[in-house]
């Protein structure tokens, strides 16, 4: 009875309660008389000892049975990781990293730093601010990753932590580029024993929090809106966070999340006792005003996006009309070469619409969409990875975390009303040293849009006529399904809207909405 009136007392005090579970703790409280904290040396940063625990314990192991022994695994060495001095290049060998750190980079093979980390590395892991101006697949979510999980590892936690207490926070625009930073995250911590949860909107909110509250939470990545969600249930805590990513920072402008990105900031340790790692494509007034209210005397790094969005890759626009695109993307969908293929449009009603007509013909296609529920949005991408779906229809907001090796042609069904969209559309192809193939299609309706996107460029993209076999007719069989299920998909448009479904246009907003579905009530976390 007392226990249960000292923690009505600690509920009122606004005290996190303890949690008490049926077995013992995972991290245990630092000693009484251990010595006092040490700034770092700048006077920035709340640096651990070396000594003590780490954040999270390793999770029970299972019993074997007693005539099944399993020997233990070999132990790893950099010696099995054997990456040559190369002039000109930078190789995480080169920066002191934990070996568990470097088994995981070890396995996902790479081998010399690109160049956005080997200029961030250097200030990042003796925990300086980083303001970096990049495209997506420069290696910048890499960067980042080193440098938290690094400074993780040397600095373990001693005192007391509670569930949903995160150490450090990633913070990205979109619920698909959230879970790739997330699935990059455990791939590096695979031999760390670090726990990496993501917090997306559009996913049960409950099933969320018994994974964040199953374990102590390392690093935590998520999307503006569902984390706010977290904070008012008081299931997620910042104020221990030590280190602070903001990735694409221009975009998080873009959708209107600035408001909700400033309240998670407030709500963080001050810049003078954080790491903050802030990244944006292009590098306008708005940003660096936020960047400079965010960080601390950081160092500015800039990556050319000009470099990312030719390299490697063959532009073509070909000017066709509007009625000749779906017969110009079958027709190209018969050639040999073509491996994998994105479509981009700028409306979800024309990706639906495009969808329909393309699984109607027997294409393999899925779709990315602010239509479609996240679970099987997660899913369409998986397949898409795997191989299982050949075609991928987006948006550009939904299709913002499509980080997938391989991709042989990316087809700009509508010209992206913006240049940087365009850069972002055609960075999906010729990745990781592949070649890739663009391919835009410019017509009477949006063909105005192609001088403002090579003003960007700084160069002429290559206008042509289709070739005459893309504007091959298609058979009439064929013709007749896509027609009617094109006809079919509008209906069922029109028949929501008239139910208060809502526009089908825009991009939509994927940054993890508000939704509090499944909340749990506002008590604070347990405590382990």
């Amino acid at each position: 009875m007392a226990n249960l009136f000292s923690r009505i007392i600690s509920r009122l005090k606004g005290d996190k309660p303890r949690h008490e579970p049926a077995k013992p703790p995972r991290q245990q409280q630092a000693p009484a008389d251990k010595p006092a904290e040490q700034p770092a040396p700048s006077g920035r940063r709340r640096k651990r000892s070396g000594q003590g625990q780490q954040g999270t314990a390793p999770l029970p192991q299972p019993k074997r049975e007693a005539n099944a022994p399993k020997a233990p695994p070999a132990p790893w060495s950099l010696d099995q990781f054997v990456v040559e001095p190369e002039e000109g290049k930078a190789r995480f060998h080169d920066f002191d990293l934990p070996l568990e750190l470097m088994h995981g980079i070890a396995d996902l093979g790479f081998r010399y730093c690109s160049p956005i980390q080997a200029q961030s590395l250097p200030y990042t892991l003796r925990g300086g601010d980083v303001v970096g101006k990049a495209q997506t697949g420069t290696g910048k979510t890499a960067a980042f990753l080193v440098t938290i999980i690094n400074d993780l590892l040397k600095n373990p936690v001693q005192h007391e932590r509670y569930a949903g207490e995160a150490r450090a926070v990633v913070l990205a625009p979109t619920r698909e580029l959230a879970l790739q930073i997330g699935q990059d995250a455990q791939d590096l911590c695979k031999y760390t024993g670090l726990s990496v949860q993501t917090l997306v909107g559009g996913m049960d909110y409950q099933k969320q929090k018994t994974h964040l509250h199953g374990k102590l939470v390392d690093i935590l990545v998520a999307t503006p809106g569902r984390l706010i969600d977290f904070m008012e249930s008081r299931d997620v805590y910042l104020d221990e966070v030590e280190c602070l990513v903001i990735d694409e920072a221009d975009r998080m402008l873009d959708m209107g999340f600035i408001p909700q990105v400033k309240r998670i900031v407030r709500a963080t340790p001050p810049k003078e006792n954080r790491q903050t790692l802030l990244f944006s494509a292009t590098f306008n007034q708005d940003v660096l005003n936020l960047a400079s209210q965010w960080t601390c005397d950081p160092v500015h790094i800039e990556i050319v996006p000009e470099r990312l969005a030719t390299e490697n890759i063959d532009q073509r626009v070909y000017m066709i009309s509007s009625d000749e695109k779906f017969t110009v993307l079958m027709n190209l969908l018969g050639q040999e070469n073509v491996q994998s293929l994105i479509v981009f449009a700028n409306r979800r009603d024309i990706v639906r619409d495009l969808f329909e007509k393309l699984q109607a013909c027997g294409v393999s296609v899925g779709m990315l969409s602010g239509d479609v529920d996240q679970n099987k949005r997660v899913r369409t991408l998986e397949h898409f990875k795997s191989g299982q779906t050949r075609v991928l229809v987006a948006t550009d907001v939904a299709g913002r975390g499509i980080h997938v090796d391989g991709i042989s042609h990316v087809v700009n069904y509508t010209l992206p009303e913006t240049p940087d969209d365009y850069v972002h559309r055609i960075g999906r192809t010729g990745r990781a040293g592949a070649t890739g193939v663009s391919i835009s299609f410019a017509c009477e309706d949006d063909g105005f849009l192609l001088p403002e996107i090579e003003r960007a460029m700084g160069k002429k993209l290559p206008c042509e006529m289709a070739p005459v076999e893309l504007l091959k007719a298609l058979p009439a069989e064929m013709v007749q399904r896509a027609d009617k299920a094109e006809r079919d998909s509008r209906r069922e448009r029109r028949s929501q809207f008239g139910n208060g479904g809502g526009r089908s246009g825009g991009g939509g907003r994927s940054g993890g909405g508000r939704s509090g579905a499944g909340r749990s009530g506002g008590g604070r976390g347990p405590r382990r």
